[in-house]
């Protein structure tokens, strides 16, 4: 089986160094991004190639993007969580933040890497089942991976032509050093690992689609179509 390439963001950690170890392991080409260097020097044995930069800032996306030639998969996975911990008092620059990392920065990382995906290739974004209904205090978090949604979703259509298939992932709660920051509990808990297979299960079946864990993600879905009055009175505290 010939060696894919594949480039994937926050490749230093959680999801998307459990996503490197699996096609590394397959023996696919795997260039893997971050912003922390002493970590991708880490890992760089095992890559393809690594690329440090951070997503907010264009010109050093653009720099590395030339040492990238032609891709098979591109996997954007890397984000941040924030809290909005007082609404009433809202906190702009949190907000701006977090909407910066999350979803912003998607659009220069699509300009620069987007070209370079083959024809038959495909997009991944990794977003989060967050999306299939509000929670309290994911104001920012929640927003910026309800863009991702709509950008995954709305792209899907104009890459047909291209025949370039996107993908959008729903993880559930999911076990990485952002996670270990909540304070609050995480039903149905997976680990990096086994979201890295759902996820590459995904992308071998080049899926439009996928959501995991279901005990957890089906249950949302059915919460987001009962009466407000009645999910509100269950999520709500305080």
């Amino acid at each position: 089986m010939t060696a894919k390439n594949i480039l994937i963001t926050g490749a230093t950690s959680g999801i998307g160094h459990s996503l490197f170890k699996h096609y590394s392991r397959k023996g696919d080409n795997v260039i893997a991004c971050g912003r922390n260097q002493q970590k991708l020097d880490e890992i760089a044995s095992q890559a393809h190639l690594t690329g440090q930069f951070d997503m907010t800032i264009p010109s050093e996306i653009e720099t590395f993007s030339k040492s990238v030639e032609s891709l098979d998969i591109l996997v954007l996975n890397a984000g941040n969580c924030r809290y909005i911990d007082d609404a009433k008092n809202f906190d702009g620059a949190l907000f701006a933040d977090v909407i910066e990392t999350n979803l912003i920065s998607l659009g220069w990382l699509l300009q620069f890497f987007l070209p370079k995906v083959r024809k038959g290739g495909q997009v991944v974004f990794v977003s989060s089942s967050a999306t299939l209904m509000p929670f309290q205090r994911s104001e920012a978090y929640g927003a910026s991976k309800s863009g991702i949604d709509y950008l995954a979703n709305s792209l899907r259509l104009d890459l047909i032509k291209e025949k370039i298939d996107v993908t959008l992932i729903h993880p559930g709660f999911i076990k990485t050093p952002l996670t270990d920051k909540n304070d609050f509990p995480m039903p149905f808990l997976l680990t990096s690992e086994q979201a890295a297979l759902n996820i590459a299960k995904a992308i071998d079946k080049r899926k439009e689609y996928a959501h995991f864990p279901k005990r957890l993600t089906m249950l949302l879905k059915f919460f987001s179509i009962m009466p407000n009055w009645i999910w509100r009175k269950m999520i709500i505290k305080g």
